[in-house]
């Protein structure tokens, strides 16, 4: 079968998830595959480009996509809860983000992950500025909000039997004024 750039994307956005950064490593891969290393090689010119190619992806599936979807709601309570239910979605496993959190300081993944990070929080306090909160107040609500979205993704992947869906209760508290 032969893999195309997405395929190899892919394929790496399953072994980060798995295994962490670490396990993002060409020869392994392809192995893993049944495919050459050339086969990598041939759309990346190493790990270092693979690695960049997945979390760039990472990105627009888990950050640009979700802003999408939750744009296509009416009310920033809606976009709120849209948000947040697809984010606190248990099916929706946050190993790549831990695995990624893990590896913030690795040179590939800091700037993605810092971009990533301060696109989310501004979306966030966008929705709570709309939602009628100053605009301190609402960077507040929306660094709490991101801390429970990754506190949330910590319990499912560390302790999955433990962890329960906090949406209803994280919108109420998160939207009182």
């Amino acid at each position: 079968m032969r893999r195309n750039r997405d395929d190899w994307t892919e394929i790496a956005l399953r072994a980060l998830a798995e295994g962490g950064v670490s396990a993002v490593a060409i020869e392994p891969l392809a192995a893993r595959t049944g495919a050459t290393k050339g086969s990598v090689y041939h759309h990346f010119p190493n790990r270092d480009a693979l690695l960049q190619a997945t979390v760039e992806r990472w990105e627009r599936e888990h950050t640009e996509k979700v802003i999408e979807l939750v744009e296509s709601e009416r009310t920033p309570e809606d976009k709120l809860r849209t948000l947040f239910a697809t984010v606190l979605d248990r099916g929706r496993k946050g190993s790549v983000e831990m695995a990624l959190q893990a590896a913030a300081q690795h040179e590939v993944i800091a700037p993605v992950l810092q971009r990533v990070t301060e696109k989310r929080v501004t979306y966030l306090a966008e929705l709570f500025r709309e939602l009628g909160f100053g605009k301190a107040q609402a960077r507040k609500r929306a660094l709490i909000a991101f801390s429970l979205y990754l506190g949330q993704a910590q319990l499912w992947t560390s302790m999955p039997g433990l962890a329960e869906s906090v949406l209803d209760e994280a919108v109420r508290v998160l939207t009182a004024k």
